[in-house]
């Protein structure tokens, strides 16, 4: 019944219906409204994250790259430092948002 609604809102939240759920761009598992903050705030957060680890990203490999063209770098210093290790950097960054924990009512 909601659910062409839904599919129409700029953002929908939805608890309850298979149909709502799948339209919704939030589906809350518990019917629990209270909660809606906590997920704008996670979702803030996990946007701040996107964008540090894509900055980062672009940096050291434009850094590596730089420093290969010009000798100070070796292949497989470019390959543990511009790839393995941002890798491991980019997913430690992102870890970090499971340290976001709702607020108690």
């Amino acid at each position: 019944m909601h659910a062409p609604a839904l599919a129409r809102a700029d953002v929908g939240v939805a608890m309850g219906s298979d149909v709502a759920l799948e339209t919704a761009d939030i589906a809350l598992i518990q019917d629990r409204l209270d909660r809606v903050p906590y997920a704008i705030d996670l979702s803030r957060a996990t946007m701040r994250r996107i964008r540090e680890n894509i900055t980062l990203s672009i940096v050291v490999k434009f850094g590596v790259a730089l420093l290969a063209i010009l000798g100070f770098v070796t292949l497989w210093m470019a390959v543990a430092v511009g790839d393995m290790g941002l890798s491991l950097a980019v997913i430690l960054n992102a870890l970090r948002l499971g340290r976001i924990k709702p607020e108690k009512a």
